[in-house]
């Protein structure tokens, strides 16, 4: 995994867009639709927006009809860390970056299989590598 990453509040702020913190940094989401990769199939690797670390292939995404794209599992189960998010008046699995705990989206057991899992992400935690 290498070391993690650790930023101020500023740097983070000078670094990504406004969604991209609010999302990242303080635990947002973006309207379900609105995401730049929600429809999009692309093919290659879906890195951090905040650190650039590899997270998901293209060749694991999916159409969920959710309005975030969605994948049935990481690239490897160190890229991500799972926590236990009670946020919302629900208890959810929240996603976070396994490097510099940006926060990413949500996985939930209603997935395809094999895995069975929906990595519900937000495109503005994602940033796209390959041929679009």
């Amino acid at each position: 995994m290498g070391e993690k990453i650790k930023k101020t509040d500023e740097e983070w702020r000078e670094q990504l867009s406004e969604m991209q913190y609010q999302v990242t940094r303080e635990h947002g989401t973006e309207r379900a639709f609105t995401g730049e990769y929600d429809s999009f199939k692309g093919n290659g690797i879906y890195l951090c927006v905040c650190c650039g670390n590899e997270l998901f292939e293209s060749d694991k995404k999916f159409d969920s009809g959710s309005g975030w794209p969605s994948f049935w599992q990481p690239m490897s189960d160190d890229k991500v860390e799972a926590v236990t998010d009670s946020s919302h008046g629900m208890v959810r699995v929240e996603i976070k970056c396994s490097r510099c705990d940006a926060h990413l989206g949500h996985v939930f057991d209603d997935g395809p299989q094999p895995a069975g899992q929906r990595y519900c992400m937000n495109s503005a935690s994602l940033k796209f590598k390959g041929e679009g």
